[in-house]
């Protein structure tokens, strides 16, 4: 918490001028922003795109037959033009650097406005979307997601954005979301940890994660056995498998509650 408190304090002194901070970050170096393609990805002068990494905005079609429009997919959009269209940035990187489409995965920093994640997060434009290989500042952005949801901001005053409870994880397949539930068991079977969230594994929902990710959660000192019985809350696609399932990779897609 003593980060996330210093990170506001920055972003307040400096008028939103982040271009030094956080340290912890490799510069990227300066770029132009000349289009928004939708609320977290944007074009630049050179024609490369930025994925703005750790949080996904409402989706919109972007030519993928039969996708439907998120709500609030305009909204963001326009959101993310009014703070960065036309403007000069700087990337910032916290992990890996492109994405298999060649998008820089980047936090953006202007002059005028800083840390654009911020901003975005703040205003209830975005949801926190993380990776195993991208997890730079992934605590900061729960905290600052946390308060805009609790004000109801944007997407957090609409349905389809909505914190999901167990019983509901078989109605949203093949969707992301946020799930709330209580912890039944933990297990652990041929390397893979699951977190059971009912008696019957076979229908219930579940959360998994492969060995390499169970390893990854040992290394970084996460209890996961002493999870049962307690109240979390997961992120991530919701498949079936067994019932309703999320399979997680990292810590930071789990946020303990009680």
């Amino acid at each position: 918490m003593r980060r996330v408190a210093c990170l506001f304090w920055l972003l307040c002194i400096s008028g939103g001028a982040l271009a030094e901070r956080p340290a912890d970050l490799t510069d990227g170096g300066a770029v132009r922003i000349v289009e928004v393609v939708d609320g977290d990805t944007v074009r630049l002068a050179d024609g490369a795109q930025v994925r703005l990494v750790g949080i996904q905005a409402p989706k919109l079609p972007l030519g993928r037959p039969g996708f439907p429009t998120w709500p609030l997919a305009g909204a963001s959009k326009r959101f993310l033009e009014d703070l960065t269209l036309g403007r000069a940035a700087r990337m910032r990187f916290g992990g890996r650097r492109q994405d298999r489409h060649g998008r820089w995965l980047a936090h953006l920093v202007t002059e005028a406005d800083g840390w654009i994640q911020q901003k975005i997060l703040a205003a209830g434009m975005a949801r926190v979307y993380s990776f195993r290989d991208n997890r730079r500042l992934v605590p900061e952005m729960l905290a600052i997601e946390r308060a805009a949801r609790a004000a109801r901001r944007g997407i957090w005053d609409h349905p389809f954005y909505a914190i999901r409870r167990e019983a509901e994880t078989g109605r949203n397949l093949d969707t992301f979301q946020l799930v709330e539930a209580r912890v039944e068991k933990v297990a652990v079977v041929r390397g893979r940890l699951y977190l059971n969230f009912g008696a019957d594994w076979r229908r219930d929902f579940t959360v998994s994660f492969r060995a390499r990710d169970r390893k990854a959660l040992d290394r970084d000192g996460f209890d996961y056995r002493a999870l049962t019985g307690r109240r979390i809350r997961v992120r991530g696609w919701l498949k079936s498998w067994n019932g309703p399932m999320i399979e997680a990779t990292h810590r930071e897609q789990i946020e303990v509650l009680d």
